[in-house]
């Protein structure tokens, strides 16, 4: 591989606002999926991930429409996704992340994955990088012009209205918010250089355990639940949002709540494999860091906290939830599922035209 851009790239980040700006920028909804930059150079094809490790093996059908569609010699940025239904679905990605690779051909035939482009770093012997994000939309439009599903060019708008419109109307095909960029803003490798806007909501969580820091004996995050219409209390994520004197403060907060093990409690079962299967449970392995250490220590579900968060995916939040306050005044058992929120739902095919 000989490109103007070569492997790895860490790509361009954003910042999160509370609003949509006002302003001179290109706006663009906001994908939920793997962000992922496509290198091709003829045959070849890497594709790099946010943390620059190479995606190229879980993806075959990607590579192959890279091949296809992409031009000859090209740097693209954009978002790896799954459609399921009418919906973005961030879990059958996350399967995606298999050490088999029997496993990935089976699911890359199962639950084939798209590649959205939203920006051109390098074209034929052309560094784009230093060019204004203008030219550079410009360039990815005529490049992409014939590309067939399932390579997509993202939508994108420079009318505030629109973008305010996306963020309330996507939301319902699994889309993260907006993303605003600056229209002559050069393409930044790592730097948060673009403006974010997502949905917040807040929600009622039991406190159920927590995991230890890893650079010491405080409060890493705390695991929240939710009771489902069957009275089951369900892994629903964690909040984490501490400073370190905060975490050190909670280790004596919840240490009455501690158990000795996790016999009698919710989420006793969370060792035994199958119990993944039809439950959110915390110490399943991490598919991204298999050696990642993800015990806890079991509380008492009698604590509850208000949290706030962007959206589900499922039974989860998607994101890590920020903690907002203690809620004394509500009974663990008050805390189900009914009080999330459901978008409106829209057909992603709709935003993919």
């Amino acid at each position: 591989m000989d490109l103007p851009v070569m492997p790895p790239v860490a790509p361009m980040l954003a910042k999160a606002v509370k609003a949509v700006p006002e302003g001179e920028y290109l706006y663009e909804p906001k994908w939920d999926g793997f962000r992922a930059i496509i290198f091709r150079d003829g045959d070849e094809v890497e594709i790099g991930s946010r943390n620059e490790r190479p995606f190229t093996r879980y993806f075959p059908e990607v590579v192959a429409a890279a091949k296809a569609e992409l031009p000859e010699r090209c740097v693209v940025d954009g978002e790896i996704v799954i459609v399921t239904g009418a919906r973005l679905d961030f879990e059958a990605l996350l399967n995606r992340i298999h050490p088999a690779a029997s496993r990935v051909r089976l699911l890359a035939e199962q639950t084939p994955a798209s590649f959205v482009a939203f920006d051109l770093l390098a074209l034929g012997e052309r560094d784009l990088r230093g060019a204004p994000m203008t030219e550079r939309r410009a360039a990815l439009e005529e490049a992409l012009a014939g590309a067939r599903p399932p390579v997509h060019v993202t939508r994108a708008t420079r009318s505030l209205d629109t973008a305010r419109d996306w963020l309330d109307v996507f939301e319902g095909a699994g889309l993260d918010g907006v993303v605003s960029k600056p229209l002559d803003g050069t393409y930044r490798p790592d730097v948060r250089a673009m403006l974010k806007t997502k949905h917040e909501r807040t929600a009622d969580c039991v406190v159920a355990g927590f995991r230890w820091h890893k650079n010491g004996p405080v409060i890493g995050s705390l695991l929240l639940g939710l009771y489902d219409d069957g009275g089951r209390l369900q892994h629903v994520g964690v909040v984490a949002s501490f400073p370190m004197k905060r975490r050190a403060e909670l280790v004596e907060e919840l240490a009455p709540l501690r158990m000795e093990d996790a016999a009698g409690h919710p989420w006793q079962e969370w060792a035994e494999a199958e119990a993944h299967e039809g439950a959110r449970l915390p110490g399943a392995q991490s598919r991204w860091n298999a050696g990642k250490d993800l015990s806890w220590v079991p509380l008492r579900p009698e604590r509850v906290v208000e949290v706030a968060y962007d959206h589900m995916e499922g039974t989860r939040f998607r994101h890590t939830a920020q903690f907002r306050r203690w809620r004394p005044d509500r009974e663990p058992a008050s805390c189900t599922f009914e009080q999330i929120e459901v978008p409106v739902r829209y057909d992603l095919a709709d935003v993919l035209d």
